[in-house]
């Protein structure tokens, strides 16, 4: 058996090179490395003997996979090849399903985000919803991966999930009709006659030249009469690191986007933009939430760093890490999803378990006692080890005083005033600073945007 084993693992190791550690080139490391290894095999083959019921090899090993890739933190995952190809069909913006973007967290389906115009949007699903059974079957003990597949089905098939909401107090359940979900990640119209919005809701491959289009038809439509743009990126769970990249690009002039850094080589790198502003110094500003994460908050901490939009809203959720696809091989198409680096803002600071501060702190009515959950609330998150997220007052400057306050806090509805659905009071803030901006003199606002030399 001893031999078998060591066989077996010989070949796994050949066949997946850098799979040992590097110290177990020592004897002593290398003969503890194989007797744990030989631990999960002889397990493995007593549970596939003395359980009480027939199991399957495929589950358990892939069970297995999986709480190993978890222990690590929470968005390192094994992609079978069912979930892979649902996954790169979302990445190019078209799947099936309900049109949400989820995380496990504790047991159970986490939303971040819906995605805007679907069905889960539609229905009335919020960030922050907790799936706990999907068409009565209880999600605690499923991956994500399971869950995630349960939800998707053919269109136009029913699905039931139950629902546990912060301020309801009891679950409730939600029945939702499938649909061919097309993922329209930018949109963008003319608010206030003179004020460009452009929302991103994902980073998918379509995004970079969606958001550049918008430019260009706010630019075309407007001319001169653009005071400045507002990026909204609320809600926005994140995606490719490449359209993050190129989204930034499109607002800077030069100057570094972000960099990573992680134990191998290969994994650090540093991205700048290429010369040529799209809107040439109109001002911007980013709205940002609770839910702005990943790819959101690269974009918002670099237009933050080099002072070339001013960030609204709330703090963003703090997932500061690079997950890398790195494909297996074998039947069928199968990968790992592993965290292999950090990214870091312009100024060096890295946003993991802390996000992005807004320059402008301005809450939905009641969000101060609502307790939301971020990256540094999840089960197992890589800790940030830098001591303080104190840039070393490279990009504080503050705004004037003339232009915004640093807290704005929403107006209470009049007692005895009917229910109306609730305005977007961080959207009408930033076109009030927007407006405000646009009669300071355009060298003003240039040496406004201007980061200090290092």
């Amino acid at each position: 058996m001893r031999k078998l084993l060591t066989g077996a693992l010989m070949a796994l190791a050949i066949s997946l090179p850098g799979l040992l550690p590097a110290h177990a080139n020592a004897a002593g490391d290398e003969d503890e490395f194989y007797e744990r290894l030989n631990t999960m095999m002889r397990i493995f083959d007593m549970v596939r003997k003395e359980y009480v019921d027939e199991v399957d090899d495929k589950q358990v090993i892939e069970a297995a996979i999986q709480g190993m890739l978890k222990s690590l933190d929470p968005h390192s995952t094994y992609l079978n090849p069912d979930v892979y190809q649902q996954v790169r069909v979302q990445m190019e913006g078209e799947y099936g399903g309900l049109g949400i973007e989820v995380q496990m967290e504790n047991g159970v389906v986490k939303v971040v985000s819906p995605i805007d115009e679907t069905p889960a949007a539609n229905a009335g699903i919020q960030g922050g919803d907790l799936i706990t059974h999907i068409d009565g079957t209880a999600v605690v003990g499923k991956t994500l991966t399971e869950a995630v597949k349960e939800m998707r089905g053919p269109v136009g098939s029913p699905i039931t999930i139950t629902v546990i909401r912060e301020e309801e107090p009891t679950p409730f359940e939600v029945k939702i009709t499938r649909e061919k979900i097309l993922v329209r990640s930018v949109r963008h119209r003319i608010e206030d006659e003179t004020i460009g919005y452009i929302r991103v809701t994902t980073f998918n491959m379509q995004s970079g030249v969606g958001v550049e289009n918008a430019i260009k038809k706010i630019v075309s439509e407007l001319g001169d009469d653009l005071d400045g743009v507002i990026l909204d990126l609320r809600n926005n769970p994140g995606g490719l690191l490449d359209e993050a990249i190129r989204i930034s690009d499109a607002f800077l002039d030069r100057g570094e986007i972000v960099s990573t850094r992680g134990r191998r080589k290969e994994n650090n790198s540093r991205w700048y933009a290429t010369t040529g502003d799209m809107l040439d110094g109109v001002p911007v500003v980013v709205l940002v939430n609770a839910y702005s994460a990943s790819a959101s908050e690269i974009v918002a901490g670099a237009l933050q760093d080099h002072r070339r939009a001013v960030l609204l809203g709330d703090r963003t959720f703090g997932k500061g890490t690079v997950q890398s696809e790195i494909r297996l091989g074998g039947a069928g198409d199968q990968a790992v999803r592993l965290t292999t680096a950090r990214y870091f803002t312009p100024s060096g600071a890295s946003i993991q378990e802390r996000g992005v501060e807004p320059d402008i702190e301005v809450l939905f009515p009641n969000q101060r006692r609502a307790k939301l959950r971020r990256e540094a609330d999840l089960q197992g998150h890589i800790t940030n080890d830098q001591r303080s997220q104190d840039r070393a007052g490279e990009y504080d400057e503050p705004l004037p005083e003339d232009i915004a306050d640093k807290t704005v806090k929403p107006a209470k509805k009049p007692a005895g005033q009917p229910d109306v659905p609730p305005e977007d009071v961080q959207l009408r803030y930033a076109i009030k600073l927007l407006k405000n901006m646009s009669v300071l003199p355009k060298e003003q606002i240039a040496e406004l945007q201007q980061p200090r030399s290092r």
